[in-house]
């Protein structure tokens, strides 16, 4: 682990090799440290590191993708919205209200009707901050929602698109 900690932020290279490490600690020191290095280059190799088989590797390197803030990301978040993991499409619709990239609406609208209340909730939330119009219906649709925090979230996303457009 000393080696993770002594490579430069510039000079990648280490982490990510430690992206393929036998040890999942390893994996999940080296998606968070490669995100916050700051470094773009770190995008592709994160990505590549998606199909990792441990959720929790996953939701870091999602958490990573999130930090860069780069839209060059999106379409790997956008795979992590479908992950079998509810804490990795948290994360990816986290990252993606990080980055604001409208590429995302279409599959944060999917979200809406997803079976975890959390991540409808998150997808209304991070809709409401993108600001695009084709969210409003779907969001709308919410309003029958069994759970109020799910309806609110989607009534507050609604306001802050009518307020932007």
């Amino acid at each position: 682990m000393r080696t993770l900690i002594l490579c430069s932020m510039t000079d990648i290279s280490l982490l990510v090799s430690e992206l393929h490490s036998t040890t999942v600690k390893k994996r999940r020191a080296a998606a968070t440290l490669l995100g916050k290095s700051g470094n773009l280059s770190a995008i592709k190799p994160l990505i590549e590191a998606l199909a990792d088989p441990h959720p929790g590797v996953r939701s870091d390197i999602v958490q990573a993708l999130g930090k860069l803030r780069d839209s060059s990301a999106i379409g790997g978040l956008i795979a992590s919205l479908e992950d079998r993991d509810p804490t990795v499409r948290v994360a990816a619709i986290d990252a993606i209200g990080k980055i604001k990239d409208r590429d995302a609406v279409d599959p944060l609208i999917h979200c809406l009707s997803d079976t975890e209340v959390i991540i409808r909730i998150g997808a209304a939330e991070v809709l409401g901050k993108l600001g695009d119009r084709r969210a409003i219906g779907p969001l709308k649709d919410l309003e029958h929602d069994p759970f109020s925090d799910v309806r609110q979230a989607a009534e507050t996303a609604v306001r802050k698109i009518q307020a932007k457009t």
